[in-house]
């Protein structure tokens, strides 16, 4: 499949501002969706404050020596600061909500260990609390230091857990249409294998075929080994890839949309964290930061993370797009185009008075190849420039591989 220029930033150009609303913008405009409580928009990746007890004091959750932690009596987002926040157990039993919410805003909570009347009432909660390895990271501050990557991943656990407990997955099973064009053959069945192995959803695939027979002996044995309903649809190698992908889009029967690059790597929870950040933003567009990529042919990793996720912004990564199909249609589809087409989308979405959420980055890694079948322009060595971090071989985030 071809690439649009939305996974990355064209060269040139500086990365496209946050769109953050203001007060109540969120909650008014998408009629109450919103989920009231505290949610990890604007995590900080790095800390800017050491290791600080928490403590129940006076009835409420606090940092030692600070204010209340609970979403009473302070804010969530003021703790998450915190390399860590140490939990120190009372003496008797106390109530977790306070513990429930800090987890939902994705706060760094870490206990040594955890009494008995934890495992009992929340056993999940508890498990997560003792994982300690991730404070074992040295803080290097060289690009191939993880250490700020290894407690966002152990953020991204607990969020999903405590967003959970405060009801944020929906009861129902939700049914995603995978949208998902492709002129690569050998690719398909481990692209059909990665959305197979998603959890949480109920998926479809629909997989507009580029200039390439559904006949083709690559495709029939990866749609064979998918035990997902795959409808194929041809289209001439003349045709643009927005027109294959509106092709492809136009035979959804999921409740939401979304694209997938054939090429890149997602893990099996991808939907299931999109659909959640939608549930606590409200959003009409979800996607992630694009902040992975395997740069092929030099056997290299980087991560960029001058896209931060859990923000309201004008652009995500275009091959994670998800939005619910009926806004799909509204919005006018994918834009027939020969490249750009996540960009596109994303700018008339926008322009229309969409809003759009990026949250985190971890669940996917986007693949760099020099090839002339790509409709991105840029040079392997502009990743390399705009890169944080920088690892030999293939190194994905533990989100994505658990």
């Amino acid at each position: 499949m071809t690439k649009s220029h939305c996974s990355e930033t064209p060269e040139g150009e500086q990365p496209a501002a946050a769109v953050v609303p203001t007060a109540g913008e969120p909650a008014a405009r998408q009629d109450g969706r919103r989920r009231e409580g505290p949610t990890p928009e604007g995590f900080p990746r790095t800390p800017s404050e050491e290791i600080a007890d928490l403590r129940w004091t006076g009835g409420r959750w606090s940092v030692e020596g600070g204010s209340p932690a609970d979403a009473e009596g302070g804010s969530p987002a003021d703790v998450r600061e915190h390399l860590a926040l140490r939990v120190r157990w009372p003496a008797q039993t106390v109530d977790l909500a306070g513990l429930i919410d800090l987890a939902a805003a994705g706060a760094p909570l870490h206990a040594e260990e955890v009494p008995g009347w934890v495992d009992r009432a929340d056993p999940a909660l508890a498990e997560l609390l003792t994982v300690g390895d991730w404070l074992t990271e040295p803080r290097q501050g060289t690009p191939s230091c993880t250490a700020d990557l290894r407690r966002e991943e152990h953020s991204v656990r607990l969020r999903r857990h405590g967003l959970a407990r405060r009801g944020a997955v929906p009861a129902e099973t939700p049914a995603v249409s995978v949208v998902m064009a492709s002129m690569r053959p050998h690719l398909l069945q481990d692209a059909l294998g990665q959305i197979a192995r998603q959890r949480g959803v109920e998926t479809e695939v629909l997989l507009g075929l580029h200039g390439v027979p559904a006949s083709h002996e690559a495709v029939r044995s990866a749609i064979a080994a998918c035990p997902l309903p795959v409808t194929v649809i041809e289209a001439d190698s003349a045709a643009t890839l927005g027109e294959v992908l509106g092709l492809a889009a136009a035979a959804a029967g999921g409740r939401y949309v979304t694209k997938w690059d054939d090429d890149d790597w997602y893990g099996p929870d991808h939907l299931a964290d999109l659909l959640l950040a939608r549930s606590y933003s409200g959003a009409d567009i979800i996607g992630t930061a694009a902040e992975f990529f395997y740069l092929e042919p030099l056997n290299v990793t980087v991560r960029r993370t001058d896209y931060a996720g859990e923000v309201w912004s004008d652009h995500v990564a275009g091959g994670t797009i998800l939005l619910e199909r009926d806004r799909f249609r509204e919005t006018g589809g994918f834009p027939a185009l020969p490249r750009g087409v996540d960009a596109a989308f994303l700018k008339a979405a926008h322009a229309a008075g969409a809003l759009i959420y990026r949250t985190h980055g971890l669940g996917y890694m986007l693949r760099r190849q020099v090839s002339d079948r790509h409709t991105w322009r840029l040079p392997l060595a502009h990743f390399l420039r705009v890169a944080s971090h920088q690892w030999r071989g293939r190194r994905p985030s533990r989100i994505l591989t658990p």
